[in-house]
């Protein structure tokens, strides 16, 4: 009597999983988890916890409202609203889409370089990795890869896609970290350098397949129970994947990569999701000075890492967080504040056609 019982049980739980299935633009929800109060004593789940953020930009127009009147930069006000988030995981990773300038040379757009503060925000925020690889990596040469590296090193901020020399490329160049006992590795990719030389001896990943696939073979797979790619690619401004990011993530998919996030386009582009692979084609942006429809806001990307004892592998469920630009002060707001913000008439009707434009485009 004891087996049947036994048997019945699994027969269920088997059931219960088979309801996660392939989900595009939607989330996994809690029901397809493998976590079941009626099985706590049989079944232990562990949760990890990672939150992705978009484009960090820096166009000059940031950096002058960031500047304080005693001549200090300060970016608290433009991340207060959504630090939380970011503080609240286990893992949070920012595409960080600007070098960092520690003489006092500051720029925007087409050669981005921005004051340390903006590297304070995001160690007050609690990011842990920087994602370097992206087409603005080498805007100010050498000296400028360097002193973003050195000043995300200063703060312990991780950083993956672009390195100083090979010294830094052999330790980083796939980071591993653990969280709970599960063992991560996250590579960084960009399609290129807006035709900017890579500075002689420094090392940026560039988007190859032969070259995605030697480092994914390079991972021991049996070690690594997550792998994560963070692809800087796509058209910018199209709000739909391109056949080449498609191919790429599929690929990818076959090669063992559990969790792709992409940047790059500065505008959302839909989600695919299922129990056992999530793959966001765009965050879109985080923080910019693009104003304009689609590109003043993007995704923050939440993945919830489910590990369940008594089922082999891991289970993934994702839930995509909105924000949105406010001016002034280039404060991000996610839904739950800039729902009830008190804004002007016009800039609210800006949000709302943000808001409506991502839950079309993400069927939410």
């Amino acid at each position: 009597m004891k087996n049947n019982i036994t048997a019945i049980f699994y027969i269920i739980i088997a059931t219960l999983l088979s309801l996660c299935s392939a989900t595009h633009g939607k989330r996994l929800h809690a029901s397809a988890s493998c976590t079941m109060e009626v099985a706590q004593e049989i079944i232990t789940t562990d949760t990890i916890r990672l939150m992705f953020g978009g484009d960090l930009m820096q166009h000059l127009p940031q950096i002058t409202a960031a500047k304080q009147s005693d001549g200090s930069y300060d970016y608290t006000a433009s991340f207060e609203h959504i630090a939380p988030l970011f503080r609240d995981a286990d893992i949070a990773v920012l595409n960080f889409e600007t070098t960092i300038n520690t003489s006092g040379k500051y720029s925007g757009y087409p050669l981005f370089a921005a004051p340390p503060a903006v590297a304070n925000a995001m160690l007050d925020m609690g990011i842990d990795i920087a994602l370097l690889a992206n087409n603005h990596c080498c805007d100010k040469a050498g000296k400028g890869i360097d002193s973003t590296i050195e000043e995300f090193r200063r703060r312990k901020i991780a950083h993956v896609g672009v390195y100083k020399d090979s010294t830094d490329y052999a330790d980083n160049n796939i980071r591993y970290f653990e969280r709970k006992g599960v063992r991560f590795a996250l590579l960084n990719y960009t399609y290129g350098t807006n035709g900017m030389p890579i500075p002689k001896g420094r090392i940026v990943n560039i988007l190859d397949t032969a070259t995605i696939k030697r480092d994914l073979h390079t991972i021991e797979h049996d070690s690594i129970d997550c792998i994560i790619a963070c692809m800087h690619w796509g058209i910018e401004y199209q709000r739909k994947a391109n056949r080449e990011q498609i191919a790429i993530a599929d690929m990818m998919r076959r090669e063992g990569v559990d969790i792709i996030i992409g940047s790059h386009p500065h505008v959302l582009q839909p989600y695919y999701a299922d129990s056992t692979f999530v793959v966001y084609y765009s965050l879109g942006n985080l923080v910019s000075n693009q104003q304009w429809r689609y590109s003043d806001g993007g995704l923050l990307a939440e993945i919830e890492v489910i590990r369940c004892d008594t089922i082999d592998g891991l289970r993934y469920q994702t839930t995509p967080h909105p924000v949105w630009v406010l001016q002034p002060g280039y404060r991000v707001l996610p839904r739950s504040v800039g729902d009830t913000l008190n804004m002007s008439t016009s800039t609210r009707g800006q949000y709302e056609l943000f808001m409506s434009d991502t839950d079309k485009l993400l069927e939410l």
